[in-house]
């Protein structure tokens, strides 16, 4: 089994939270795999910027994720374990990488959100994530 370490972000403006549709018309947060030893927090800001255009900041972090699946193209299983940040962003202008795959995102509402997204997962760290914007934003 192939071990991939990622990083990406729960990036919220106000009470709005951003998701990806990827090509698997699944509802996603913007996350990639860390190489070059990059750092997680480095990562994760990068692929929020690459894969939605958004330029957010880390406010602090939301939690671990992990899951597996069957790789067609390496013929074998991967295991993604991601650590997730959450993010603010400075308004909602976002740019969708369709070079990537995606086809669609936007900002949604965090209800409107937690009833999109695909997996269970996600949506219990959606909802921990958007606990520890609000308490982050109170300080």
């Amino acid at each position: 089994m192939i071990m991939r370490i990622c990083a990406g972000g729960v990036v919220f403006c106000g009470d709005y939270v951003f998701l990806l549709k990827n090509d698997k018309e699944e509802w996603v947060l913007p996350k990639g795999v860390i190489r070059d030893r990059r750092s997680s927090r480095d990562v994760a800001v990068d692929r929020v910027l690459k894969e939605a255009g958004i330029r957010a900041t880390i406010l602090t972090q939301a939690g671990e994720t992990s899951y597996e699946f069957y790789s067609l193209t390496r013929h074998q299983p991967v295991c993604n374990k991601i650590t997730w940040y959450v993010m603010e962003a400075p308004n909602t202008s976002y740019r969708i990488a369709f070079e990537q795959g995606f086809t669609d995102g936007d900002f949604f509402p965090i209800e409107q959100a937690l009833e999109k997204i695909t997996y269970t997962q996600d949506r219990e760290l959606l909802a921990c994530a958007y606990e520890k914007y609000k308490a982050a934003l109170a300080e």
